[in-house]
């Protein structure tokens, strides 16, 4: 398993009714040949505090193109969601032994 933390990658996500949001990668990881993507409202407010994020999968669509999914099997998405969750505690654990 691969994972990976971004400095800052702003991603333009588009919802099931056209509306655009941006939102800030904070972390890839890769599970069993798939990768997932965790992201957070894009804010230029750098003191914001943001207590949730989002987890979505990596695909390819029907031209080759790489696009983000929602998770809809809630065992996959409990799954990758356990794993952001250790990785993001053990960063935070980090930063605070600093």
């Amino acid at each position: 398993m691969a994972d990976e933390i971004f400095e800052s990658e702003i991603y333009t996500l588009t919802d099931d009714n056209g509306v655009e949001s941006d939102f800030e990668l904070i972390g890839t990881v890769e599970l069993e040949g798939v990768t997932y993507y965790a992201l957070i409202p894009y804010t230029e407010d750098e003191d914001a505090e943001v207590e949730e994020y989002i987890v979505l999968r990596g695909e390819k669509d029907d031209n080759g193109e790489d696009i983000l999914v929602s998770i809809d099997d809630d065992d996959e998405f409990d799954r990758v969601a356990d794993i952001f969750d250790d990785e993001f505690s053990a960063a935070a654990f980090e930063e605070d032994a600093e």
